[in-house]
């Protein structure tokens, strides 16, 4: 997608809007992201690796996650929910009765030395937005480069929007294009409302050359999707990183 280079009860009921008009089939991620400082990123995997060492030791159930690193120093940790009522469990309490609070605290003590931004939010994976033919994962063995293209939009223009990208992937499908992609929505916790079109690829490279072929093979028909998704948008910004499965933690079932 080299293209997308994407009264009181009143006002709740608005804020709310984005999350309660994603079908309950989308899942939803809880993702935790902190801002590390240059000078603090080796310091943070390490600690980071010793904490998912922690988790192995003591067979950690319930508390799974993905991590990635954008090139700007932020690192993520994707975690998937079920509803919003899995944020009130504590999944760390069996870690935190098994190593004891001080050495917990301990630890995390060293993670915030590394930052002084993190927070947390919740985005949905949109399946019928999104082009995967051969399955809709978001785990992409052997492809961990990524490209994030964050497409902002006011309220007023999010549906116009998301009929746009269905073209759009409409048009990938027909024409049989071999560059994938998700789409997300952004849920609680965002200030501002975006649709982020994620794309993986082996690395930079291969990014490249599947987008060039791509845009070839879409021709004149998607330069003018594409422009018509541009004129919707509020705000467009592209991010690019990698996973990093050697900081993400899945507990043995």
């Amino acid at each position: 997608m080299k293209t997308l280079k994407t009264t009181s009860l009143l006002a709740i009921i608005l804020l709310l809007t984005p999350i309660l008009s994603i079908s309950q089939d989308n899942q939803a991620f809880w993702v935790h992201a902190d801002k590390v400082k240059p000078s603090k990123q080796a310091d943070y995997e390490k600690v980071s690796k010793e904490f998912i060492e922690a988790c192995k030791k003591y067979d950690i159930k319930n508390y799974d996650w993905a991590a990635a690193r954008i090139d700007d120093g932020t690192y993520l940790n994707i975690s998937p929910i079920t509803n919003m009522a899995d944020l009130d469990k504590n999944s760390l309490a069996p870690l935190v009765e098994k190593m004891g609070e001080e050495k917990f605290r301990a630890l995390f003590s060293r993670f915030n030395e590394c930052y002084d931004q993190h927070g947390s939010y919740i985005v949905h994976l949109i399946n019928d937005l999104s082009y995967m033919p051969n399955g809709l994962t978001p785990n992409t063995p052997g492809q961990d480069y990524r490209k994030w293209h964050f497409l902002y939009v006011t309220p007023s223009n999010a549906p116009l929007l998301g009929a746009k990208i269905k073209e759009i992937k409409e048009l990938y499908a027909k024409k049989g294009a071999k560059e994938y992609f998700r789409i997300y929505r952004s849920g609680f916790g965002i200030m501002g409302d975006y649709f982020l079109a994620t794309i993986s690829a082996k690395d930079e490279q291969s990014y490249a050359k599947t987008s060039d072929e791509t845009e070839a093979l879409l021709g004149d028909e998607g330069k003018k999707l594409f422009a018509e998704m541009f004129e919707l948008l509020d705000k467009y910004e592209v991010k690019s990183g990698n996973m990093r499965p050697d900081l993400g933690y899945t507990a043995k079932q």
